[in-house]
């Protein structure tokens, strides 16, 4: 099922944020008007999850340039939207600072709290500086092998998300993260969904690794490719499958189809935007009357396939039964632009929203 949304409504949030580099300065003053705290508004929770996640990545650098209270830098992006800073996740192996968990303690006079999260737990992407970039470069390497969920940092960040849901149950709280971090929120978020929890989760610009197919231009070619594709992966997978004693390939996938995160792409940032094509494509299967092959093909990336039949375990962490994709459509100046995360907080977004389920 396939919902269609479009979007194109501003949303006030502070000047500050759009106004310069915030981490390049000593003096910032974030300040939010109490009226515009809607925590039902769909751009207000998008605009604060990616506030806490460029908090995290100005956590790293206060640490990296050795600033403290009063001259640290990331203290007002969480403070502003009334959260506080409930624990820093560091990693074991160079001290950096990958994620954090934020509590919403809002003012009493404060009638919205129902409708806020109660945590968010935020992770950054990677930091190009040297006391931070060897570690996360390895990280994204081990991203693009499939072998994430093997990482000590991914191990202390799935601890953490059980050890807030086991304290104070699973409602009301987020998981957020950019780039490498929407990748740990992600595989975090499904292991969660695969026990039957379901944590709202909020992906910036989430890596998906395959061929670039939507980056060209024809569409009929693009579609061709697609289909080829499909047919190719769908027959080794129904072959794999075949020679195994009992399937893994299906239940992992459908037993995620509950889950329903928010994935937001920018068109013109190669790293994430085959989301809209690999969508895309199932709905085009379906319309064809092929949806089958496309059920069995969308769970499954050929090098998975390969990794399994080399009997290596392997479960592809990009590939989604549902989701909700929200792209920019704005215009996007360079690669930069397109992948930072500062692109999800601005008030004059051209967003398209469409929401896919699985079933």
């Amino acid at each position: 099922m396939v919902v269609f949304l479009h979007q194109k409504k501003q949303w006030p949030i502070p000047r500050a944020l759009l106004e310069g580099n915030l981490h390049d300065s000593s003096q910032i003053l974030i300040t939010t008007v109490t009226k515009h705290n809607n925590w039902k508004c769909t751009h207000h929770r998008r605009s604060v999850a990616a506030c806490l996640v460029q908090s995290v990545y100005i956590l790293e650098r206060d640490r990296q340039e050795h600033r403290e209270e009063p001259e640290a830098l990331a203290p007002p992006w969480w403070e502003s939207f009334h959260f506080e800073l409930n624990r820093k996740l560091v990693d074991d192996a160079d001290s950096s600072i990958f994620g954090a968990i934020f509590e919403y303690k809002p003012p009493t006079s404060n009638l919205t709290i129902a409708d806020a999260p109660r945590f968010v737990i935020v992770f950054r992407g990677t930091i190009t500086k040297k006391d931070s970039l060897n570690r996360d470069l390895r990280l994204d390497w081990h991203l693009i092998q499939n072998s994430l969920h093997q990482t000590t940092r991914f191990e202390i960040a799935m601890q953490a998300v059980r050890n807030i849901v086991s304290a104070v149950g699973n409602s009301n709280i987020w998981l957020a993260g950019h780039s490498l971090g929407s990748a740990m929120a992600s595989l975090a978020g499904r292991n969660m969904a695969k026990i039957g929890i379901l944590l709202e989760a909020y992906l910036f610009n989430p890596p998906f690794f395959s061929a670039p197919i939507e980056r060209i231009k024809g569409q009929k070619v693009k579609n061709g490719i697609r289909i080829a594709n499909s047919f190719v992966t769908a027959g080794l997978s129904f072959i794999l499958q075949g020679q195994q004693e009992s399937s893994t390939l299906e239940d992992p996938f459908v037993s995620l189809s509950s889950w329903v995160p928010n994935l937001f792409v920018n068109p013109n940032d190669h790293i994430c935007s085959e989301y809209i094509g690999y969508f895309q494509h199932r709905k085009n299967m379906e319309d064809l009357g092929i949806g089958m092959i496309e059920k069995l093909a969308t769970r499954n990336s050929l090098g998975d396939i390969f990794l399994r039949a080399l009997g290596k375990e392997s479960e592809p962490l990009h590939l989604l039964p549902s989701a909700k994709l929200i792209l920019n459509l704005s215009p996007s100046p360079d690669f930069k632009t397109a992948h930072g995360i500062h692109q999800w907080w601005r008030p004059d977004l051209h967003l398209q929203t469409m929401t896919y389920i699985y079933s």
